[in-house]
């Protein structure tokens, strides 16, 4: 196994302890995020995916454990401090649905990120920012003035991760990005992220129960179960673990699907 230099690192979790009350989601995990990666993150409902997510970017308190973005310890002190403020002006999160305000247009929600770190930023600068990002994501410019109601579910997703973008982030967290979309729709969306990533350098931390889509963008996928992290590698490496549910998720009928799926696609 090739260990990483720690300059190669992005996200860095050593001994992670999650739990509510008496219920241990998490109990001791340790996982490396490289920079510039798509890590998907897979595991059976009530694994604590979203939580994991929650506990990186400050939202969940961990009982115990280590936490690195880019270096920074983000467990040890205040999420206010200058440095932790400068680390989550690095990353840029898309939650699940998109997690819009309904009562804001799709412009004003990708200027809220912009509001909060930069408030003396000039209002026609946030404008221009906010119509890059909409056109960034795939967007037509007439959803800008519009509000999320007024959006098919596919431009929901797209302009939560226009928002997601505002600040131009080096880390992107996505949570099941393409759950609800069609098989259309969510195959768009993974050539999205595959040349956002690309073309901006992004590290992307991807959520995911979609087979296709770990197949087609994930450089590698890590696995949860039993309260940890029990594999971590690409998906043919992941596929010869003798790992019951492992072999179950990739190796069951919908997995042998996603694998001659992903085969006809190399041969197009």
């Amino acid at each position: 196994m090739i260990i990483p230099e720690e300059h190669d690192i992005a996200i860095r979790i050593r001994g992670l302890v999650n739990a509510f009350g008496d219920q241990v989601v998490h109990d001791g995990i340790d996982l490396d995020v490289k920079r510039g990666e798509i890590l998907g993150v897979v595991g059976g409902s009530g694994t604590g995916k979203s939580v994991l997510m929650r506990s990186i970017i400050g939202l969940q308190k961990p009982v115990s454990g280590d936490i690195e973005v880019f270096g920074q310890d983000m467990t040890g002190g205040s999420e206010n401090d200058a440095e932790a403020l400068d680390i989550r002006r690095r990353w840029g999160v898309l939650f699940q649905a998109g997690a819009l305000f309904s009562t804001l247009t799709v412009a004003e929600n990708i200027q809220v990120p912009l509001r909060e770190f930069y408030p003396g930023l000039d209002p026609a600068l946030r404008d221009e920012i906010a119509s890059y990002k909409v056109t960034l994501v795939g967007l037509p410019a007439e959803a800008g003035p519009k509000y999320p109601a007024e959006l098919s579910g596919g431009m929901r997703k797209r302009a939560g991760l226009a928002r997601a973008l505002s600040l131009d982030p080096a880390l992107l967290f996505l949570d099941e990005p393409t759950a609800g979309l069609d098989p259309i729709g969510a195959a768009a969306f993974d050539e999205l992220i595959l040349d956002l990533r690309d073309t901006l350098g992004l590290t992307v931390f991807l959520i995911t129960h979609d087979l296709d889509t770990l197949h087609a963008i994930c450089d590698r996928i890590a696995v949860l179960a039993d309260k940890k992290i029990v594999a971590v590698g690409t998906i043919d490496e992941l596929t010869h673990l003798d790992q019951p549910w492992i072999q179950e998720y990739f190796n069951g009928p919908r997995g042998r699907a996603a694998i001659d799926s992903a085969a006809r696609s190399g041969q197009d």
